[in-house]
């Protein structure tokens, strides 16, 4: 006979429960369908000897299959939750945190977990935001709570395990140490779906794209434009017409410079960024400003890392031409006010420029929600290749820009006297495209949503909630920054060791971590620092690691 024992990751005394007939009692009251199974509130049923049954090895209860109402309405059950749907253990002990959170009922589960319901252009301002002055939001699990270890827990209905499984380099090990990677906010790792993507790509569909009067053209321009298409519903966007193609990031923020601002400055106009900001979204602006004797204005943010709101306001006068800000900051996971950054700036004419780099992978983002002007972002920074990006731009301004480069495919007519340009998109992406890295893109797209942004936010919400009261109790730790509204980055320093001590003694753990200045000097000099040690999560991190992350950082203390 299976028992209670056999299922470690669903003890009913780790969460206070005497027996299995009081959760099935519990779950028959907070499910009404699980009466009509036959789980009423009634006695339990019972197993050998009249006491009560103890949990299945296999996910499925067979006395209970507690099937959920069509609209999810009941707190905690991850998307993806539907009429016939049985419950798993992982989505049990969800509804087991909310029984036993007085206050749960304070924060409807849906407005975490319930992201097939929104579609993208409805999803709220930032996705879940993390609140990490006072006490996490009821519908997230206290760190304190009993919680297994391991890759026990589900995401958007998938389990972790699964989840870690599809990541082939999650499985190595460095220094014999299984790989803890935390060097997200650098790069994030790939499913095995993105690289067998590519795979297939290369194998059976490998060509250039447009023009080309045979079929393994064809079919790699489908796939080019199809993963365009794949973007622009990602972000919300109108048109797939209204995405360009791009290396990343830092190659979209110079295209908008130069091609999109460049040719409106004159001396004395102004740009505005904030103190948040990458290097990327600096060094472009502070040349685009020597060129034309334009003026760059900086945004403050207080002692907790937050833009200071009204401070920016009074920035702007006649003279401002346009804003460029972060969305997340790198460096200390600040979460920018960014609906709040644009309709300031456009309440005064200015159009803004959003760098989703950081953000894209952590939240649901909507440039239509937003009302973004432009929006840029990488695709090794959301599970994608490196070398792709995208540029979101507003149509009126990208038809409005001049050429970013110049050469094939973005000419409609060349003779020696003058060349007629395409329209945008296509203008702005002269030669051969990172044709199977797009395509490789799309598919890490689809993979996130498949999962669920909203269940990706609300889970990494919990993970950096948990690693942060870990790391709270290490002797000699500084945390840099306390934003009210971050994602999952966290900034450290240890009294006596330095950066990049702290980094190698992790890596000796096999916790890849970052340290230096993360290309962000101007907010880290902002808190007296010249770099520190950066781990940063994603939603295939664990909670077990971030206890291991603190665990190795006591050991300098």
């Amino acid at each position: 006979m299976t028992t209670a024992a056999d299922v470690p990751h669903l003890d009913p005394k780790a969460y206070g429960l005497p027996d299995e007939g009081e959760l099935r009692r519990l779950l028959a009251a907070w499910v009404p369908e699980c009466a009509a199974a036959g789980a009423g509130p009634g006695p339990a049923p019972t197993g050998e000897g009249g006491s009560p049954s103890a949990f299945p090895s296999s996910p499925v209860v067979p006395e209970v299959a507690p099937q959920v109402p069509a609209h999810g309405d009941v707190p905690g059950i991850p998307d993806g939750s539907r009429p016939g749907h049985v419950l798993d253990p992982a989505e049990i002990e969800g509804l087991l945190s909310f029984m036993h959170d007085p206050s749960a009922p304070a924060v409807s589960g849906r407005e975490i977990w319930r992201s097939g319901e929104r579609t993208s252009r409805e999803a709220p301002r930032y996705g879940p935001v993390v609140t990490m002055q006072g006490a996490p939001p009821a519908a997230i699990p206290s760190p304190a709570s009993p919680r297994p270890g391991g890759a026990t827990g589900s995401v958007g209905g998938r389990s972790l395990a699964a989840i870690r499984e599809d990541f082939p380099i999650l499985s190595e090990t460095v220094n014999g140490r299984p790989l803890v990677w935390m060097d997200n906010a650098a790069t994030t790792q790939r499913p095995r779906q993105v690289i067998r993507r590519l795979a297939h790509y290369y194998a059976h569909e490998n060509s250039n794209v447009h023009r080309g009067a045979h079929h393994l053209a064809a079919v790699s321009t489908e796939a080019y434009e199809a993963a365009r298409a794949t973007v622009a519903a990602f972000l919300g966007v109108p048109s797939p017409e209204d995405i360009v193609w791009v290396r990343g990031t830092t190659e979209a923020l110079n295209l908008v410079a130069y091609a999109c601002v460049r040719p409106l400055l004159r001396p004395g106009d102004e740009i505005i960024l904030t103190q948040l900001e990458h290097h990327a979204n600096i060094v472009p602006w502070q040349l685009v400003a020597q060129e034309t004797g334009a003026v760059l204005r900086v945004a403050p943010v207080d002692d907790t890392g937050q833009i200071l709101l009204a401070d920016y306001a009074r920035l702007f006068n006649r003279r401002t031409r346009f804003v460029s800000a972060t969305h997340v900051s790198n460096a200390l996971g600040t979460v920018a006010p960014v609906e709040e950054l644009i309709s300031i700036a456009h309440s005064r004419g200015v159009p803004v420029c959003v760098d989703g780099a950081q953000s894209v992978s952590h939240m649901p983002v909507n440039v239509t929600a937003m009302d973004a002007d432009f929006l840029v972002f990488s695709g090794h920074k959301i599970y994608g290749p490196t070398g792709i990006g995208a540029l979101y731009g507003r149509k009126e301004l990208l038809e409005a820009a001049r050429p970013w480069q110049g050469g094939g495919n973005m000419i409609a007519d060349v003779t020696f006297e003058r060349t007629q340009y395409r329209e945008a998109p296509t203008k702005f992406e002269a030669g051969t495209g990172n044709i199977a890295d797009a395509v490789g893109l799309a598919a890490a797209l689809d993979y996130v949503s498949e999962i669920g942004m909203h269940n990706i936010a609300a889970y990494e919400h919990e993970l950096l909630v948990h690693a942060l009261e870990e790391l709270r109790t290490v002797p000699g730790l500084h945390l840099v920054g306390n934003p009210a509204q971050r994602a999952s980055v966290i900034s450290l320093v240890m009294d006596g060791v330095g950066i990049e001590a702290t980094a190698k003694h992790l890596d000796r753990h096999g916790i890849a971590v970052r340290a230096g200045h993360h290309c962000a000097q101007p907010i880290l000099r902002r808190f007296g620092l010249e770099g520190t040690v950066r781990p940063s999560l994603a939603f295939y991190n664990t909670h077990e690691e971030v206890e291991l992350l603190a665990r190795a950082l006591r050991e300098l203390s």
